[in-house]
């Protein structure tokens, strides 16, 4: 008997092989040659697979993956000095896009209801490819990277209001009061379950599992964790990634982050190309090539738009203008919880079903841009820097934090400290505190 799953699985990786290889020719991001794979592969494409519902669980488990990942890579102590980025500049990005949103809707003449709900589309970002192209390039520990990854969690925390406004958009009753309470309360719940699991569980479980030796034990140890945590934030009504995201954080203050890393490393990169992949069965090829010049003119509009909104948001943030538009690239798309959402209101009657086609089509070619956006905004950012520029604006509001330089002769650097580093550390007899600090490249010892 034939599995449909196998046989979609093997056309899925064998079209991408080639498209991946041209795109290597051609010099593109490996995330556009998934996307194009979906396109072409998919049920608007040459019809090879059905967007089939095991394609998607296989795509949100990669998803889970690299958000896992990128915990690993952070800290809780990261995560605080974020703070100013969550709470400031997610809130500032979202209240800017979300009301450049609604005013647009309503010029256009949608309803009041309909003009919010559009608002709530536009708001959101791709966390995913986000995460994915900086974490390529090596850019997540930049100030433009850790910035975008603040208010990219803050878009994850604000989608669940979202969800719970829906239905009062649309004119179903439910009780809202009752609604946050209830997500209030498991929130809580879960965010003390995950320090005590960090401070406590995880560390004491996890040396307990190393002192088995046991391969096989440990890697299923850390993927019962990610999975775990996904499948807890989303039970309480939170996002599976921001779960991840948590799982990730748990582990990284562990003695073992770096084994965990570079165990999950594989898992990740084949689940999470099946994500890029159901994006790119998305896109209807056919409603492109009868609208292109709306659907085109729609795209560069969001793309300019929420760019700039984004890097006003940085800018009043305090950031520096480098910084600012580095963040306000990386942040010009329609996110993949828009997806989430977009479904939520098609059923609620807040989106017509050919605005819904046209929504799925400018957000994936949002997408598609964002990693050649991300590869020339360098370049971009530096050429409006070098000109004439207000000081605040320029420099920032807050003063960056320099590195005290340190003279040291006789002395010893290793790269990287994770079982190898330390042993070395121990046989030369080296007991410095800086030596305490993690590699967080995933390679654990250089």
């Amino acid at each position: 008997m034939e599995l449909a799953l196998l046989r979609d699985i093997v056309i899925l990786f064998g079209l991408a092989i080639i498209i991946l290889y041209a795109s290597q020719r051609l010099g593109l991001p490996t995330i556009i040659g998934y996307i194009v794979t979906g396109i072409v592969a998919g049920p608007y494409g040459l019809k090879l697979i059905a967007a089939s519902p095991e394609v998607s669980i296989l795509a949100d488990i990669g998803l889970v993956l690299m958000l896992f990942t990128i915990g690993i890579e952070f800290s809780f102590n990261s995560l605080l000095k974020l703070r100013r980025s969550v709470l400031l500049g997610g809130s500032l990005q979202v209240a800017l896009t979300f009301s450049a949103g609604f005013l647009v809707a309503r010029e256009v003449g949608l309803a009041v209801n309909n003009a919010i709900f559009i608002g709530f589309l536009v708001s959101l970002s791709s966390t995913a490819i986000v995460l994915k192209v900086l974490q390529d390039r090596a850019e997540i520990d930049t100030p433009h990277g850790k910035t975008s990854l603040g208010v990219l969690i803050f878009q994850d925390i604000i989608v669940v209001p979202m969800m719970l406004v829906i239905p009062l958009l649309a004119g179903a009753t439910t009780n809202l009061t009752a609604s946050i309470t209830s997500l209030l309360l498991r929130s809580i719940g879960i965010i003390l379950f995950v320090i005590i699991s960090a401070k406590w569980i995880v560390p004491n479980l996890l040396y307990q599992i190393a002192r088995t030796r046991s391969r096989e034990i440990f890697l299923i140890a850390i993927v019962l964790i990610c999975l775990a945590s996904a499948w807890l934030t989303s039970s309480a009504g939170l996002s599976l990634a921001l779960g991840a995201f948590l799982a990730g954080l748990i582990i990284s203050e562990s003695e073992y982050s770096h084994q965990a890393l570079g165990n999950i490393f594989p898992f990740r990169d084949i689940f999470s190309s099946f994500f890029f992949i159901s994006i790119g069965m998305l896109l209807d090829v056919g409603f492109l090539v009868k609208n292109p010049q709306i659907i085109i003119i729609l795209t560069l509009g969001i793309l300019l738009l929420k760019g700039l909104l984004a890097t006003t948001a940085s800018s009043l943030s305090g950031f520096p203008a480098r910084t600012a538009i580095l963040v306000g690239i990386a942040l010009c798309q329609v996110g993949e919880f828009s997806f989430v959402l977009s479904e939520t209101g098609l059923r609620y009657g807040l989106l017509p079903g050919r605005l819904f086609q046209l929504f799925l089509d400018i957000t994936i070619l949002t997408m598609v841009a964002t990693p050649l956006l991300i590869k020339v905004g360098p370049r971009f950012a530096d050429t409006i820097v070098k000109l004439s520029l207000p000081a605040k604006l320029k420099y920032g509001w807050f003063p960056v934090e320099h590195a005290t330089e340190t003279k040291a002769k006789d002395h010893i650097i290793i790269v990287g400290y994770g079982l190898n580093g330390r042993n070395v550390a121990r046989r030369v007899g080296c007991t410095h505190p800086i030596l305490d600090r993690r590699d967080k490249s995933g390679n654990g010892d250089g």
